[in-house]
């Protein structure tokens, strides 16, 4: 192509090829290229190979402020977790992009760190990007993302733990309900002096703490000196750490439920190293059932949840609503496993 037809192709003030440019040099229409790019199930396959070689010839990129513009649509789903280095957040979004992967949506992820105060700064630029739907790790707390996500006015899925209200989409499970579940696990087993390790302080950790503090409490054997919680990040080494506090600071303590897996695996590491027998002097149990769990020595018993269901399903719901399907349900229970193993 010479310099002087490639310019023709250019949009004025802004250098870049535009899709008329890119229908002139296939020979089809506007529209018709518009499409062969946007849903190309719609055309022919001899059109659409035209279409992609004058886009490679060009070097035509699509102007997706403008289509959004044009259709009212983004084609943009804001994604928001609190980790990206958490497996159990890796395999959400593992789900949620096998979801979208044949939609044609382009995902905006945001790590919070489990902060609202990220989780509202990301939502205040986010939004600019008018996006079509948002998935959230959890429930919107904060007053100011609850009002900022009312006013968006568009459609909003809550993963990992499930909704209250019978209007609001969610997929999940019951985290108080497999918090309960452990502790009857371990009360099932003889245990009573059951202390509950709690890092971060997220609200999915203080939900299986509830679990726990309810179901001890309906045994008669509810303490608030089992309970040891706090804010730092989840990780094996405090994990360790907590359990030297648990050994040292509970009385008669039997039994200690983690309130994720990271913490349990440094707990019985800490055991090991310092002579005391899982579970024969105590008894350790985790949540989520990472894949090195079960490879422990002894293996962790835990409750297996299903993350890459959740982001997938989360992510179809979302989907379904943005296309104007009206869903089944709207609150999606995917339940979750006890896994015993040989620690507990």
């Amino acid at each position: 192509m010479n310099t002087t037809s490639a310019g023709k192709g250019r949009g004025r003030g802004t250098g870049r090829a535009t899709l008329e440019a890119v229908a002139g040099l296939a020979g089809v229409s506007t529209m018709t290229a518009s499409r062969a790019l946007s849903q190309p199930r719609l055309v022919s396959d001899a059109t659409r190979a035209r279409v992609e070689q004058a886009v490679a010839e060009l070097g035509y990129v699509p102007n997706r402020a403008a289509r959004a513009l044009a259709s009212a649509q983004s084609r943009v789903i804001v994604v928001l977790v609190p980790s990206l280095s958490n497996a159990v957040f890796t395999a959400v979004l593992d789900g949620i992009h096998d979801a979208v992967e044949a939609s044609q949506y382009q995902l905006l992820i945001g790590n919070t760190r489990y902060a609202a105060a990220e989780e509202e700064k990301l939502l205040n630029i986010y939004l600019q990007s008018n996006p079509d739907g948002v998935l959230l790790s959890g429930h919107a707390d904060s007053p100011h993302v609850q009002r900022v996500l009312g006013n968006s006015r568009i459609p909003i899925v809550s993963m990992m733990d499930l909704a209250d209200g019978p209007d609001e989409l969610s997929v999940g499970f019951s985290q108080i309900d497999a918090g309960g579940a452990m502790t009857d696990y371990l009360l099932g087993k003889g245990y009573r002096r059951i202390a509950f390790i709690g890092a971060q302080r997220d609200e999915r950790t203080l939900r299986r703490a509830d679990g726990w503090r309810r179901a001890m409490a309906a045994a008669g054997l509810g303490d608030e000196r089992l309970e040891i919680m706090v804010g730092e990040p989840s990780t094996i080494a405090l994990g360790a750490q907590l359990m030297q506090r648990a050994l040292r600071e509970v009385p008669g303590c039997d039994a200690v439920f983690c309130c994720n897996d990271d913490l349990a695996q440094g707990a019985i590491y800490h055991c090991q190293r310092h002579g005391v027998r899982v579970p024969d002097d105590v008894a350790v149990a985790g949540f989520n059932d990472l894949p090195s769990s079960a490879w422990m020595l002894p293996s962790l018993t835990t409750v297996d949840t299903p993350r890459y269901r959740i982001g997938f399903e989360a992510a179809s719901l979302l989907l379904d609503v943005i296309a104007g399907r009206e869903p089944a349900q709207r609150r999606i229970d995917l339940g979750f496993t006890l896994r015993p193993r040989e620690s507990a």
